[in-house]
């Protein structure tokens, strides 16, 4: 009986990497019960290629050389209206998190209309999009009333757990 335990242990083992692969995710933790003192816990990540990241600071060392430019100053106007935007939205007060790894839909199906839109007024426990995992679709609620004030995430994006998905305020 372990040994079927332990075949199907690697099947969902190379489930979720398989999953992981195809959401563009970087790491995926999930614990699986057994019963009383018998659990499997996984943590499956892959390593982003360096090159990803070293093309961000990039750009950011070049707007500063050319920050005495007088087209430097127009990219600056964007960005103080960006800044709200910019800032990370997790440390927003109203931000509403993804409770797992998953894709977000923000239509109940394609062709649909969303939802909520930036706008919209929610009552707590209102439907604000939908996180697939797993071929399963897990509503999310809004956990508290008030404003959608920004959608954090575009339809069919990959989200990890604790990712921001709007601001309600």
């Amino acid at each position: 009986m372990t040994e079927n335990t332990h075949d199907a242990d690697v099947a969902f083992v190379k489930a979720l990497a398989e999953l992981l692969r195809e959401n563009d995710l970087t790491e995926l933790s999930v614990t699986r019960d057994y019963g009383e003192n018998n659990a499997l816990s996984v943590t499956v990540s892959r390593h982003q290629p360096a090159a990803v990241s070293v093309p961000s600071p990039a750009p950011a060392a070049l707007p500063a050389p050319q920050a005495g430019h007088a087209p430097a100053p127009a990219p600056s106007p964007a960005n103080g209206s960006a800044p709200a935007t910019s800032a990370d939205p997790a440390d927003h007060p109203g931000a509403v998190t993804s409770p797992m790894v998953g894709t977000v839909y923000l239509q109940p199906e394609p062709g649909a209309s969303a939802f909520v839109k930036v706008g919209d007024t929610v009552d707590e426990g209102d439907t604000l999009l939908i996180v697939e995992a797993m071929k399963t679709m897990n509503q999310i609620p809004a956990p508290r009333a008030g404003k959608i004030t920004r959608i954090v995430v575009a339809d069919g994006d990959a989200v990890e757990y604790g990712a921001p998905l709007m601001i309600i305020e």
